[in-house]
């Protein structure tokens, strides 16, 4: 797991180790041109000169990197990250490692980052969230030589580890749930369509609805924001067709969906059940309580966290098939009045 170094720079930018000094210290003695070529390949490869000393030390950062590229408004109300990350730090704090958050705009940025923080030895490895279809991210980690488990998969992760969970099974769960309870007209909102669980459970929710007979099966996307969630429960609830069932791909437009069900004067579940993805005391606080797909979300971040550390200790990346989410039955479902 090679880090770059000034000889990297120096074969890259086809100039003597003594030129790349010159350049990277401001000093006379390479024109402006081939200085600006030089901190433009350091940059790009992830060398700083200032992080020189460490990295040729040998020492460990003792500290493990989360990216998110989401925006930050939203992880705050979002229960699922505070659990996962509540998770990762108990099982680093008891290894006495750190956790380095960062919130970037997009993929790109977060790409910047990871070259930064390994060139400079800012992070001894690195957790990565929101596994997207065709993730440009994979095989820059892999050339980085950068430890890191994917917290998503099992498909998409190349040669990296990683810690999934059967997101399919717990959505032909629910499915299967609402239709013995006599649901023929089922809808769900789901998350951003360039997620590859999201992606997953399209194609899980499609297959089991074409496998039941159930023509009239839809998916709208959304963002995880409430108001998102509550502007596809509208549309859904206005259709000449309206769903009897609505499946929400996290609690926050779960519960915006019950709320515009009921200002739409929808009784649930007698005219609508809901079943909300990611269970927290949220779904459990409204009324009527939320029908839930739950599973032990911090325990799911120690275990991408434990996996971590030992792939940075220098085991196999392996792949981790963790808890697949359970239903939960409450107030929110129940047979339709319309059937």
């Amino acid at each position: 797991m090679k880090r770059p170094t000034i000889a990297d720079v120096a074969r890259r930018a086809g100039v003597s180790k003594g030129a790349v000094s010159y350049a990277l210290n401001g000093q006379p003695g390479v024109s402006e041109a081939t200085r600006q070529r030089i901190l433009a390949i350091a940059a790009e490869i992830g060398f700083s000169p200032s992080s020189a000393a460490r990295a040729l030390s040998g020492a460990t950062a003792r500290a493990i990197g989360l990216i998110l590229a989401r925006p930050a408004q939203t992880l705050g109300i979002e229960p699922f990250f505070m659990e996962l990350i509540s998770g990762v730090e108990a099982e680093l704090s008891a290894r006495s490692y750190a956790l380095t958050l960062q919130v970037v705009a997009d993929q790109s940025a977060e790409i910047v980052v990871y070259r930064r923080w390994w060139g400079e030895r800012r992070v001894d490895g690195v957790l990565v969230c929101d596994l997207r279809t065709d993730d440009r991210r994979v095989p820059v980690l892999e050339e980085l030589g950068l430890p890191a488990v994917v917290i998503g998969g099992p498909a998409g992760t190349g040669r990296l580890a990683s810690v999934w969970s059967n997101d399919a099974a717990a959505l032909v769960e629910t499915v299967e749930y609402l239709y013995a309870l006599g649901h023929r007209r089922i809808a769900r909102v789901g998350g951003l369509p360039d997620l590859l669980h999201t992606a997953i459970r399209t194609q899980a929710f499609t297959e089991v609805c074409q496998r039941l007979g159930l023509a009239e099966a839809v998916t709208a996307s959304s963002d995880y924001t409430g108001e998102e969630g509550a502007r596809a429960t509208r549309r859904l609830l206005s259709s000449r067709v309206r769903p009897t069932a609505v499946i929400y791909d996290n609690d926050v437009m779960a519960i915006a969906g019950l709320s515009v069900a009921q200002e739409m004067g929808l009784a649930v579940p007698g005219d609508l059940s809901i079943v909300a993805w990611d269970d927290s005391p949220l779904c459990r606080l409204v009324h009527p309580p939320l029908t839930a797909l739950g599973r032990d979300i911090p325990a799911y971040g120690a275990h991408a966290a434990r996996q971590l550390l030992q792939v940075i200790e220098g085991a196999p990346a392996v792949e981790l098939q963790d808890e697949t989410a359970h239903l939960t039955p409450r107030g929110s479902t129940g047979p339709p009045r319309d059937r």
